[in-house]
């Protein structure tokens, strides 16, 4: 695949960025495709590595070991290196049904499984997809999936994010009929509310929502299934049910002070911003704008509201993170097929450096509780730091630390699924989970079937494609079956 020896004559190049001083004044997408050419040189830095690890698609301790949806990486690097884009998008639509949102948000476990990562940089897998479904697009190559024939079944789809988008778009493409319920205002769950703007254009995901609806599929918003539409009525109309509902149920840090009104979770800062961003609401009740925010939590979604407090405008923000740094640079790469350890700058941190020559992070650090005065008022944190060698060295004064804060966000996951359309449905939860096999997807109710983070727990995009196409492969069988024998 791709150039003989083209990893030795060719190195690695990233997707353009515009200047961080710059993108902070506005929620325009920081990111731009490689040009064509560009793409065809990075395609060509692919191996031929006899087996490729990019597209295994296994689990390692929470960890993702290559591609869960098993994109044929490097066949379409070579196609890319040869110039044939069409060719390409053709064989990435095979395997994935959104290439447009992990092309854009998945962190691509691909490349940290990529051979040439052993000694090397890895084959750039994000951005060549990223340019395969970005000039599909253009060239007019995208068309939507409209079924040949119709079927005489129905299928209800309860979540609009990428589980349920996927698995809607796979029952649509095979004949059924489909109706996609969501509870908010616009189809795309945490794609459309829950990702910043400069992270995911969202007309990005209004294009291919505007795809499906032409395919045939129907979108019912601001439904709550549930409560609106109990289970009977569902199990009246619909011949296969699948809840890809999510894992939205916040984890809290209740310590002392938590009362306060300056204390949210960081999706709810998120939600808030986008419909305020969108037009959806005049004003927003959460603001970082003149404000010292602390963000509690390392992962991406703290680093998104990072990300989103700067272009408010604050004072300052700290991301706490309970871990110690990582180092700039280590030998080899003792972790592959996984994540190599080593220190990197977010988009969001590397915005933050630009603009107060400081990183946001705080690292081995942890929240003891929060100052809040008799008002209710937050005024500041207070922390310990952590760490053995950190302890052994400071006395008990040095190991706190206080930090001044008007606005807290917290991010720090998500404990499992909400539990109102569980009960309405008198579903089965284990471990605050869906129980349902990763085999047929299939609940406790007969026709009811789980998928995505309402099932597996709080993942990644490309881990809910998986999960959309492997529930809709159960209903659909399901269904045939249930058509044949009836």
């Amino acid at each position: 695949m791709g150039e003989f020896k083209g990893f030795m004559k060719h190195s690695r190049k990233n997707l353009g960025e515009l200047d961080p001083k710059m993108r902070i004044d506005n929620y325009d997408a920081y990111q731009q495709r490689f040009c064509n050419e560009d793409a065809s040189e990075q395609g060509a830095r692919c191996m031929d590595c006899g087996t490729p690890f990019c597209q295994t698609g296994i689990g390692v301790e929470k960890e993702t070991v290559g591609c869960p949806i098993g994109n044929y990486i490097p066949e379409w690097n070579d196609l890319v290196y040869k110039g044939d884009f069409e060719a390409a998008y053709k064989r990435l639509a095979e395997t994935n049904n959104f290439p447009d949102f992990t092309g854009t948000v998945c962190p691509a476990p691909c490349e940290s499984s990529c051979v040439l990562a052993i000694n090397n940089d890895a084959v750039a897998i994000k951005g060549i997809e990223r340019t395969i479904i970005d000039e599909a697009f253009e060239q007019g190559y995208v068309k939507p999936r409209t079924p040949k024939h119709r079927l005489d079944t129905k299928i209800a789809v309860i979540g609009s994010g990428p589980a349920g988008l996927t698995a809607a778009d796979e029952m649509n493409a095979w004949g059924h009929n489909v109706v996609v319920f969501e509870r908010d205002k616009k189809p795309g769950g945490l794609l459309m509310y829950g990702i910043p703007n400069m992270k995911l254009d969202k007309h990005i995901v209004d294009r291919r929502i505007n795809l499906m609806k032409e395919a045939g599929i129907e979108f019912k918003c601001g439904v709550n299934v549930g409560s609106d539409i109990s289970y009977e009525e569902l199990d009246q109309e619909f011949d296969a049910v699948i809840v890809a509902t999510g894992a939205r149920k916040h984890r809290d840090l209740p310590l002392e002070g938590r009362f306060s009104e300056d204390i949210h979770f960081a999706m709810d800062y998120l939600t808030e911003q986008m419909l305020h961003l969108d037009g959806d609401i005049d004003d927003v009740t959460i603001t970082a704008k003149d404000k010292h925010v602390v963000v509690i939590g390392g992962g991406d979604t703290g680093a998104d509201c990072v990300a989103t407090a700067l272009r408010e405008g604050c004072k300052s923000v700290f991301q706490f993170n309970k871990y110690d740094r990582l180092p700039d640079e280590i030998d080899g790469n003792p972790d592959w097929p996984m994540t190599k350890q080593i220190f990197k700058l977010d988009y969001a941190h590397e915005e933050y450096q630009s603009k107060f020559r400081v990183e946001p992070r705080v690292y081995g650090i942890q929240t003891m509780g929060y100052d809040v005065n008799n008002l209710g008022e937050l005024q500041g944190l207070r922390t310990q730091v952590l760490g053995q060698e950190a302890l052994n060295a400071m006395t008990m004064e040095d190991q706190e630390r206080y930090f001044k804060a008007d606005l807290v966000l917290l991010s720090i996951g998500f404990e499992g699924v909400e539990n109102e359309l569980p009960k309405a449905f008198d579903l089965n939860v284990k471990q605050n989970r869906i129980h349902a096999n990763d085999t047929d997807y299939r609940t406790n109710r007969r026709k009811v079937f789980a998928a995505g983070d309402a099932r597996r727990g709080a993942s990644l995009v490309v881990w809910a494609i998986k999960e959309g196409r492997g529930a809709a492969r159960a209903a659909h069988k399901f269904v045939l079956k249930e058509k044949v024998y009836s």
